[in-house]
């Protein structure tokens, strides 16, 4: 009685209900018909996304759901709000990876997710990288900033390009020619 009253009140003065670390019941999957409709985050549902509807937990919260039948499991995130006596509606992605689809409503274990820590990606095997050199080379006499290219410079470059588009066109038709 006085755990009831601790809770109870514990519950009024800060508002959030205390989760069970695991809940087992009922589960089903949203129908096709759901398809692209606004869900109560905001999002759209995407019959390919693993995304659920939960009761208590909080919009955003990773979930693996296990299959008490098959204990092939699948972590989704909560997405929607549900009602009845379901207490998880899966996507149809979520559902397949669990094996309920031909079931239509299988009982599951929902838990509140905790992603390993470290590096997911981090490889293991230490790899032998080459060395890089970073000489710098300097620059010959011939190469000059366009900014600081004089009249006389410019004038050059625009006739050597010049020739050159000349030079093309001569062998262009040379070439036709044959």
């Amino acid at each position: 009685m006085v755990n009831k009253v601790f809770l109870i009140i514990l519950f009024i003065l800060t508002g959030c209900t205390l989760l069970p670390a695991q809940e087992k019941g009922m589960a089903s999957y949203y129908s096709n018909r759901m398809h692209g409709r606004r869900m109560s985050d905001g999002s759209r549902y995407h019959r390919d996304s693993l995304t659920c509807a939960h009761k208590r937990y909080p919009l955003g919260t990773m979930l693996k759901v296990t299959n008490i039948k098959n204990k092939k499991s699948v972590v989704v995130k909560v997405t929607d709000r549900c009602g009845g006596r379901r207490i998880i509606d899966l996507s149809y992605a979520a559902a397949k990876q669990i094996g309920m689809i031909s079931a239509g409503v299988t009982m599951v274990r929902v838990e509140k997710y905790e992603p390993p820590l470290g590096v997911p990606f981090k490889p293991t095997d230490k790899i032998d990288l080459p060395e890089l050199d970073y000489e710098i080379t300097e620059g010959g006499d011939d190469i000059t900033p366009i900014w600081m290219k004089t009249d006389d410079e410019e004038q050059a470059s625009h006739e050597i390009k010049a020739q050159n588009r000349r030079d093309q066109r001569a062998a262009g038709r040379h070439k036709n020619n044959k």
